[in-house]
């Protein structure tokens, strides 16, 4: 993997269109209206995309017409970012049906989480395209407040580096092994990167830095999930690692998560920096995707250059 491969879609301005789309799980209107106020204020135009309110189960209504979704803000010309309501299941259902001709012909910013990963994946290997690994546009001001509302703000419409700062009390921070590290930010949430393995998405790892966040699993499911990524050699050559949240990741067992996340990776030799504000806990931050980033594991910090031109 190079850093140079990554192609970076222009930043978002004022007056600009964003498609909102649910690719995974069914969202709440309620909550889209709060971020529909949130982008309004920045001055871009949020369109909701014809399915974005769907259900079908657990899903935000059929294949199909998500991915029909999907197609059609990418190939719009006046669609200028495609932004995800929220994750839940179901992004790994429908990637194969994207049009990455339409993609790399226009490439435009894309942000969302979790399961939106697969999604993030997929655009990866299919066009390179650089994407923004940050908050749903279904927003709750309690777990995202003013500061996730900026940072995400700033990687869709500013070309700047993103810093992000080891916090002390988040459940990872203890989770260091020091040094510093260089490469592609490559990742997202746990058991989306492992459910990828084996599939044409799963991103060569070799010099990159990846990131991991989880919620709601237990610390032998994580255990098990790190030992999955070991035992199929996607961790070989990785330059390190960058910990994001990992939320409500208790059960009746006396192991914490950060136990298990320092036994799974010390032995790599490679730089580990947790106590990142980045995944489903409270004051999420954003940060770009595919594009290189500098790991201080030592000074607690992760630089990522922008996802946007």
């Amino acid at each position: 993997m190079t850093d140079d491969q990554a192609v970076r879609p222009p930043a978002l301005r004022p007056g600009d269109a964003v498609a909102l789309v649910s690719p995974s799980g069914p969202t709440r209107p309620e909550r889209v209206a709060r971020g529909i106020e949130l982008l309004t204020g920045w001055g871009l135009r949020p369109v909701l995309a014809g399915n974005a309110y769907a259900r079908q189960g657990y899903l935000a209504g059929a294949d199909e017409l998500r991915a029909a979704d999907l197609n059609a803000a990418f190939a719009d010309p006046e669609i200028r970012g495609v932004l995800c309501t929220r994750g839940g299941y179901g992004a790994q259902r429908v990637v194969d049906a994207i049009d990455m001709a339409a993609v790399r012909r226009d490439p435009k910013v894309v942000a969302g989480f979790s399961d939106i990963t697969a999604l993030q994946f997929a655009l990866w290997r299919g066009a390179r395209l650089a994407t923004v690994h940050g908050p749903g546009v279904a927003w709750l001001d309690e777990r995202t407040p003013p500061a996730s509302a900026e940072s995400l703000r700033a990687a869709l419409m500013s070309d700047a580096p993103v810093t992000v700062r080891r916090v002390e009390t988040e459940e990872t921070a203890s989770v260091v092994l020091p040094g510093t590290a260089t490469g592609p930010l490559i990742g997202g949430n746990l058991c989306l990167i492992v459910s990828s393995i084996g599939t044409p998405d799963m991103p060569d790892l070799t010099g990159a830095i990846l990131l991991i966040e989880e919620v709601e699993e237990p610390p032998y499911k994580v255990d098990r999930m790190l030992t999955h990524l070991r035992r199929s050699g996607a961790l070989r050559g990785v330059a390190g690692v960058a910990i994001g949240q990992f939320t409500r990741c208790a059960d009746e067992w006396p192991v914490d998560v950060t136990d298990v996340l320092t036994e799974g990776l010390a032995d790599l030799g490679v730089p580990v920096l947790g106590g990142l504000p980045i995944g489903h806990g409270v004051g999420q931050l954003t940060v770009p995707l595919g594009v290189p980033a500098t790991l201080d594991a030592t000074a607690g910090t992760l630089t990522i250059t922008p996802a946007v031109r």
